[in-house]
């Protein structure tokens, strides 16, 4: 394909996703991927421990995969991606002995009148889990659509939208404590914001919290039977399907402007790729714009709106092969998909506050996935792999090289505290910095997940920056696609579908 209608800069799921979408409707598209062997970006899987062990790479669980729009449209599940879960979603032991932990609705009947915390806050989360539910798919309909989507907001309903507005301005701290009277089921949604880099005081940190922890109510955290590359191998399928191409090693230089548009990108090695149509990017902003683009090309608010475009919080991931299942104390955390540590919500802000000062935190909060229990094809038999991260600042003062192993015998020991016996059942591990991450994927810049921090002034139509919310950049012709635009991380596929349409509708 010499002349494509469309060049799509990187094949991450949103890359994807939106060169599927837009093969789909008749578009010669061409995908351009930096790395030599494997497309997915931060979704993929590989035996990174020992032979026989599969790892996710990036993304491990993809409870937002379930309720994607982009998802729903693409049929993945028909080339290859079959959902698997867990019979307990997510587990929140303390080395107090107290737990609490999230059913879905549909296998809650056989829990224990206090799995969530006491009897109290169980009856007061099944209260509002059933609530949730009965709204969910407008919520999720709002939340996924492009900017502004007053008609989707609307269709909540103005009684639970007002709700909703309360329990989203707060924070993930405040609200827990304003529902629930247990330590326990306190540290249950602050845990969960935490998968994004904002803390229990956080503003806005209620929203992600809310969300995370009712969709692992209903949705749960699915992954695909056999890794996460299964996710990659569909879209690329589907891609080529629909007459769309790929190709690997082709890492993108610079992005071609002539007459204030943008009209090929060039790649190493020196080909020029014209691209007839559009050029969509799923990169970070800072990257495209800056670096591939050129301040020459830009006005000066944007290039300055680039600049300033801030990295969540870096990565710190552990794989772990095993000669046999995690020896929890708690018996509901041998069976649940993710186990969150943290000790309470003081805990969860003293953890914050650490990695916000550039300190690797003393008794780093978790999250631990258990993707062999429910997928036996990741591990040989009688064997598990475990999948660990936790964030740090994205670079120390005395470099990851000094600190790594060091910082993986520390997750070691955390686990050990509520699972003794752990360490004695370790075949093998892999350490991931944040330099190793975005070494692998330049795109994870700092070891940053999630495509840009999720504070407040990186949300809705601040994200990726003002005025540039609806996918299109401040050059003609040129798009982006990537977790940095709304509605942001999550592998739910919806910035590359969003994008994807807003291109449909220009073209």
């Amino acid at each position: 394909m010499n002349d494509p209608d469309v060049v799509v800069v990187g094949s991450g799921p949103n890359g994807l996703v939106a060169a599927a979408t837009l093969a789909r409707q008749g578009l010669r598209v061409m995908v351009l991927e930096a790395n030599p062997d494997r497309p997915g970006g931060a979704v993929g899987s590989g035996e990174t421990t020992v032979p026989g062990f599969t790892h996710d790479l990036g993304a491990g669980f993809f409870p937002l995969a379930r309720v994607s729009s982009a998802y729903r449209d693409l049929p993945i599940e028909q080339h290859g991606v079959e959902w698997l879960s867990a019979d307990v979603e997510s587990v929140h032991p303390a080395l107090d002995g107290s737990s609490a932990s999230i059913f879905r609705r549909d296998r809650r009947e056989g829990a224990r009148p206090d799995h969530f915390g006491s009897e109290a806050d169980t009856a007061t989360w099944n209260l509002l889990l059933d609530v949730h539910a009965k709204h969910e798919p407008a919520l999720f309909r709002a939340l996924l659509s492009p900017l502004p989507g007053i008609g989707n907001w609307l269709g909540i309903g103005l009684i639970r939208l007002l709700k909703l507005g309360s329990y989203f301005l707060s924070t993930s701290g405040g609200l827990s404590r304003r529902w629930f009277e247990s330590e326990a089921a306190r540290r249950v949604l602050p845990g969960l914001a935490l998968h994004a880099d904002l803390g229990p005081s956080d503003p806005l940190g209620g929203a992600t919290g809310y969300v995370l922890t009712f969709s692992a109510g209903t949705v749960g955290y699915p992954v695909p039977r056999g890794g996460a590359q299964r996710i990659t191998d569909a879209l690329v399928t589907l891609l080529e399907k629909w007459g769309g191409r790929l190709r690997l090693g082709a890492r993108v230089e610079r992005v071609i402007v002539r007459g204030g548009r943008a009209v090929a990108v060039r790649v190493n090695g020196g080909d020029e790729i014209p691209a007839a149509r559009a050029i969509v990017a799923d990169t970070a902003p800072s990257a495209l714009l800056l670096e591939l683009v050129g301040r020459e090309h830009l006005p000066n608010w944007a290039a300055r709106a680039a600049a300033k475009f801030e990295p969540g919080w870096g990565t710190f991931k552990v794989d772990f092969a095993l000669a046999g299942q995690v020896p929890w104390r708690d018996p509901r955390a041998q069976q649940s998909a993710t186990v969150h540590l943290g000790e309470s919500i003081e805990d969860l802000a003293r953890f914050t506050a650490e990695v916000r000062s550039g300190r690797l935190p003393q008794k780093p909060y978790l999250v631990v996935g258990q993707q062999s229990l429910f997928d036996p094809t990741r591990a040989p038999e009688g064997c598990h792999t475990l999948y660990v991260y936790t964030h740090v600042p994205g670079r120390i003062e005395c470099g990851w090289d000094a600190a790594r192993e060091r910082f993986a015998d520390d997750i070691e020991t955390r686990i050990e505290g509520l699972a003794p016996g752990f360490r004695a059942r370790v075949l093998g591990r892999k350490a991931w910095a944040p330099d190793d991450l975005e070494r692998w994927n330049s795109n994870l810049v700092q070891g940053d997940l999630g495509g840009g921090s999720n504070v407040w002034s990186q949300q809705l139509f601040l994200r990726p920056f003002f005025p540039a919310f609806r996918y299109r950049m401040p050059v003609a012709g040129l798009y982006l696609c990537s977790a940095s635009t709304h509605p942001g991380g999550g592998t739910h596929g919806m910035c590359g579908f969003n994008a994807a349409k807003r291109v449909l509708a220009d073209l």
